[in-house]
């Protein structure tokens, strides 16, 4: 693996990288044409069709057009996302229904068969008929009155699309609609798998690294997230702090692009609990445990442009203005075969901002699972801001000692393309201080513009599991001249 990333170093050390967004409403603001002029001249072949197609001396005039529609594309791309969340959630949920979830090795042996419609053994269509029966739960379940919030949000998406669960020909096209969705994100699967295949065919691991980190350019954006990319984050930072870039204190300002929502992710799967978000106390009880930061000094501030991710952290601020702290439960399936180190981090996770709880009680739907639960402090998650941003259009309007020490971006410029992850990476570069970082685990092309360089990666390993990992890579932003 290191081989790896010593390649990708290598390449990403020879490039360099890019310009920035702006809006006029609030702290976020479109990238202005002048600061995106160095990453259209230098990627003209990679630019959308509607900018390519415009010549030169209309570009300027033509930008702020493009960028605002291009918001709102963007922006859509949410509710297929969405739609994906609950594809898992059919899968993988307990809260519904008595049947077993189903397993990600029964999932991997059917799913090229079911996406294709290219067998229909008993085998395939056994199945098919188990998944066709926890959807009639689904179905039933959001026909009844809950508290269950994940069945709330599938039966708003549900009659966003015009249907009603309640009425015979409701639950049929509901149904459709479900295995539907399924399908296409099946179909999708498979052809990234072939993508993937392909691209290490080829023998050159940067390569490999770089198709995966703009794998789902065409996908809707999930929010789904997981705890283990947080313990890649804090290798990173402990690998940084021992090379002494960082230093005691140093961090006071984060921003944490995308900070997800655990609603059913396929690795873990679990909806036993409230939806919660992970991220933004990892990264806080990480920076305290290494002595990066100091509790009362650091801001943190979440970058998402999804309603639902902002309204959570905002309601869980609301709380904790009333003395209430914020519960995360941390599952775990002892048969995953982590690594010691990531067993290690789930086991201390929290102890720097919070104090032991009482986990929620495991359904007997749920498997062999084990769970432990940290409550988090009041204040540590009053230190933690949302900003509505769109990151690949928008860069926030700050001055320049409120920039950013540390930005980190796991799992989300993964969803753009390189023209895109390109302007991403311009926008960062304004929100930092000189001399702060990013942390990915995105190869990123860095072009001859951008003041935004690849310094250092860690590679981590979560299980003994082929491929569960992360590399994470670190860009710092240049001095300024």
């Amino acid at each position: 693996m290191r081989s790896v990333i010593l390649l990708l170093v290598a390449t990403c050390l020879t490039l360099a990288n890019v310009p920035l967004p702006v809006r006029a409403d609030g702290p976020a603001r479109y990238i202005h044409y002048e600061e995106a002029a160095p990453i259209l001249e230098a990627l003209q072949e990679a630019l959308p069709p509607e900018l390519r197609k415009t010549g030169k001396s209309e570009l300027p005039a033509a930008w702020r057009t493009w960028v605002q529609q291009r918001d709102r594309e963007i922006r859509a791309r949410l509710v297929q996302g969405d739609e994906d969340s609950i594809v898992n959630f059919l899968l993988f949920g307990t809260s519904f229904t008595r049947r077993p979830r189903i397993t990600l090795a029964s999932l991997a042996q059917f799913s090229d068969k079911l996406a294709t419609s290219s067998n229909t053994s008993p085998e395939v269509a056994s199945f098919l008929d188990s998944i066709k029966a926890r959807a009639d739960d689904l179905i039933n379940a959001m026909t009844l009155p809950s508290a269950n919030e994940r069945v709330l949000f599938a039966r708003r998406v549900v009659e966003g699309k015009g249907f009603d669960p309640k009425t015979l020909i409701g639950r049929t096209r509901v149904k459709d609609y479900l295995l539907a969705s399924l399908i296409r994100v099946l179909k999708e699967q498979s052809g990234n798998a072939k993508i993937l295949q392909s691209a290490q065919l080829l023998g050159d691991p940067s390569a490999e690294f770089a198709e995966r980190s703009k794998l789902f350019s065409n996908r809707g954006l999930s929010s789904d997230t997981s705890l283990l990319p947080n313990f890649a984050i804090e290798r990173a930072l402990s690998s940084i702090k021992a090379q002494g870039m960082l230093g005691a204190g140093d961090v006071r300002r984060v921003a944490i692009i995308g900070p997800g929502l655990d609603f059913t992710d396929k690795q873990d799967g679990y909806d036993f609990y409230p939806q919660q978000t992970i991220q933004p106390f990892a990264i806080i009880d990480t920076l305290l445990r290494l002595g990066l930061a100091r509790a009362p000094n650091l801001k943190i501030t979440t970058l998402d442009l999804s309603p639902r991710i902002n309204d959570h952290i905002r309601r869980a601020r609301k709380r904790a203005q009333s003395g209430r702290g914020y519960v995360v439960q941390l599952p775990r399936e002892p048969q995953g075969r982590w690594t010691p180190e990531a067993l290690n981090y789930w086991t201390k996770f929290g102890d720097q901002i919070g104090v032991q709880a009482v986990p929620v009680s495991i359904p007997a739907g749920a498997g062999d699972v084990k769970v432990r639960a940290v409550r988090v402090r009041p204040a540590i998650v009053l230190s933690v801001a949302p900003e509505d941003l769109n990151i690949v259009v928008q860069t926030l309007v700050a001055a320049a000692a409120e920039r950013f020490d540390l930005i980190i971006a796991t799992n989300i410029l993964v969803y753009y393309d390189v023209f895109e992850q390109s302007l991403a990476l311009a926008n960062i570069e304004h929100m930092l201080r000189p001399g702060g970082f990013l942390l990915s685990n995105n190869a990123l092309l860095e072009l001859p513009s951008s003041g935004m360089h690849s310094v250092g990666y860690e590679t981590v390993e979560y299980s003994d599991k082929a491929s569960d990992g992360d590399h994470i890579v670190w860009y710092q932003r240049a001095a300024d001249k």
